[in-house]
């Protein structure tokens, strides 16, 4: 296109391109998903249904952009982490976390019917976005425990408080007081004392939340010595605080 008197006017937009060497990543949250929830009567405290759909919406979003290399998701959020020599859309802030929310919106809508079978979507959900930059291994992974320690401690009251209202009758205002100024080992002892709930052996999703990451997956060809392997979404419920996790895939975050 020839050029304009008017395109001047680009040289008004920002330069939001991302540091370079640092990892990116990009936060998505559901918006105002209480209401969401209660909209479309997700069980409380967690509805398995509601995870598996945020989970397939993560693993298309890492489909689609191959320069991620992990993503970490719980309840209504997911963390998105770039490999450190990406240059996607020339590392700008805007467009990277901008296509990553309208992509996974997308995807939330379009992959419903498939989670939620016999329940309408009354209204398209929303996400918002934000885009932060972590120039050490130590930093991001300090953010990612961050965010696990995160679920751990939401989930743990999350279950005490519904079935304090759901199995006790309480109020939500009285199950509130309850817990007010309890302790993990407090809530530990109401479940289990009062529900018969041993919170270890819940399922580790809810506890630990999920991981999708990029895996070799060997695959032989029918009638042939020939073995391929190719690189596949794989999605974990484990420890990502502890060394381990990190130990057994030391190429992860090169």
């Amino acid at each position: 296109m020839a050029k304009s008197k008017f395109e001047y006017t680009r040289k008004f937009e920002n330069n939001d391109s991302c540091l370079l060497n640092c990892f990116i990543v990009v936060r998505l949250d559901g918006r105002n998903f209480h209401r969401f929830s209660d909209c479309h009567e997700f069980e409380k405290p967690n509805d398995e249904n509601a995870l598996k759909l945020m989970n397939r919406c993560a693993k298309e979003v890492l489909k689609e952009f191959q320069d991620l290399i992990l993503a970490y998701g719980q309840s209504d959020e997911y963390s998105f982490v770039f490999k450190r020599s990406t240059t996607l859309f020339k590392r700008r802030a805007s467009k990277l976390m901008t296509n990553l929310a309208s992509y996974f919106a997308s995807c939330y809508v379009f992959h419903w019917p498939e989670y939620f079978v016999e329940k309408r979507l009354e209204y398209p959900p929303t996400f918002d976005g934000r885009v932060i930059l972590y120039p050490t291994e130590t930093n991001l992974r300090d953010y990612l425990s961050w965010r696990q320690a995160d679920c751990h401690i939401n989930n743990l009251y999350n279950t005490c408080f519904w079935n304090l209202v759901k199995k006790a009758g309480i109020s939500p205002e009285d199950a509130e007081k309850r817990l007010c100024g309890t302790v993990s080992s407090d809530k530990n002892e109401i479940l289990f004392s009062e529900f018969n709930i041993n919170y270890n052996e819940l399922p580790e999703i809810y506890k630990k939340g999920s991981i999708l990451l990029w895996e070799q997956k060997t695959v032989a060809v029918k009638d042939k010595a020939i073995v391929r392997a190719h690189p596949t979404v794989v999605t974990l419920h484990i420890d990502i605080i502890k060394d381990n996790f990190w130990i057994s895939r030391p190429n992860l975050l090169v």
